[in-house]
């Protein structure tokens, strides 16, 4: 291995004493691939298991915790005990490549289809639509159902240790239902989920503290909790980069393993929120965070020297998602001092030794500029 790249199989330490075997993590990627009745395919577990001998943690594709939380074609369920055997499938294809298995839970709020969820019933924090085409009216969850799906959240991990994941990764990043509660866009509540900075937190504070309960209850101290969130929105009136970095330093303080920021490109700077918009958003967590939880940092990394220069500022652990895609073999490549050999584009021809699902293959080479390359 070329020593300029050792840093990146340093081992790594979670908080709650799990030893990472190196710093490199698949990123969680929605693959449209599961079975109509939210099962895990076949494709699916092999999909996984190509991508899991080299990394030392693989976050899975979101899984819905409540039966109106799905918000994808083709997206595994775990929001029964009906769905253990499943997600058992999916934890030992990739623990038996070497890798920790967790599993992301989520809800999709007002960003479902209607014709997911039953009786079309899209619901969020408020009435509001998310904005774009073809975005239903959500109704707003009462507070009860709230609390119920605060439950849920805590009985999916459950599930997740029943099915032999090593952790879980709670999301309340790109636009799903507990990023809609905190943002003042989406949550327009008067009750005590709602209104101030602080009460539109309450949501996603109570959904962690009780996947932490449940952890306590059902697991050792090995189970890895993480969260996962975005710095900013687009719409007006939306979450700015000074709103997260309050919740960070919230978060920071919740007994997580872990926080995983979402980025398309590492090396973004904020929109709004903040004064000097020079600095990236990364650099702007570090400091806030100030070393009270590690910080998982992701977004266009596709070489061994992006990864390097990533780490040099300061982020202990790195996420890869598109490129792990394009090249499963990305972590064997430096270890064996063939990182030259990367492939960084996605060649549309290699489908079958890539080892990808049909239904996540013809997304992604139809969505222009979505992957590097496609050639």
């Amino acid at each position: 291995m070329n020593p300029k790249y050792e840093k990146l199989f340093d081992t790594y330490t979670l908080p709650n004493g799990s030893e990472l075997k190196n710093r490199i993590i698949m990123a969680p990627m929605t693959n449209f691939s599961s079975n109509s009745d939210g099962t895990v395919t076949d494709a699916e577990v092999n999909y996984y298991a190509r991508r899991s001998s080299g990394v030392s943690m693989v976050v899975t594709a979101c899984t819905y915790v409540t039966p109106n939380g799905k918000g994808f074609p083709g997206e595994f369920g775990a929001d029964s005990d009906e769905m253990i055997p499943s997600l058992r499938k999916l934890a030992n294809g990739i623990k038996e490549q070497g890798a920790k298995p967790v599993l992301q839970i989520f809800h999709g709020g007002r960003m479902c289809p209607t014709y997911l969820v039953p009786n079309k019933d899209v619901v969020s924090a408020s009435d509001i639509p998310a904005e774009g085409d073809d975005h239903p009216i959500p109704r707003a969850l009462k507070e009860s159902e709230v609390e119920e799906i605060i439950k849920a959240f805590g009985e999916t991990t459950r599930r997740a240790i029943e099915a032999g994941f090593d952790g879980v990764e709670i999301h309340g990043a790109n636009g799903y239902l507990l990023q809609q509660f905190f943002s003042p866009h989406s949550n327009r509540r008067e009750d005590r989920f709602g209104g101030s900075l602080e009460k539109r937190m309450t949501f996603p504070l109570e959904v962690i503290q009780e996947v932490k309960r449940v952890v306590h209850e059902h697991a050792d101290s090995s189970f890895i909790t993480g969260y996962r969130f975005s710095p900013e929105e687009p719409e007006t009136h939306g979450i700015t980069m000074d709103d997260t970095l309050a919740f960070v330093d919230k978060l920071s303080d919740q007994g997580l393993d872990y926080l995983h920021v979402s980025l398309t490109d590492f090396r973004s700077e904020p929109r709004r929120g903040v004064e000097d918009h020079n600095k990236s958003r990364i650099a702007y967590l570090l400091e806030v965070i100030n070393h009270r939880v590690p910080l998982i940092g992701v977004g266009s990394i596709y070489s061994a020297d992006d990864a390097i220069q990533a780490l040099q500022t300061g982020v202990p652990l790195l996420a890869l998602g598109r490129e792990l895609i394009i090249d499963p073999d990305w972590v064997q490549k430096i270890s064996e001092g063939k990182e030259e050999e990367i492939i960084t584009e996605l060649n549309k021809n290699h489908q079958e030794e890539l080892v990808v699902p049909d239904p996540l293959w013809n997304i992604i080479t139809n969505t222009p500029g979505w992957f590097p390359g496609i050639y």
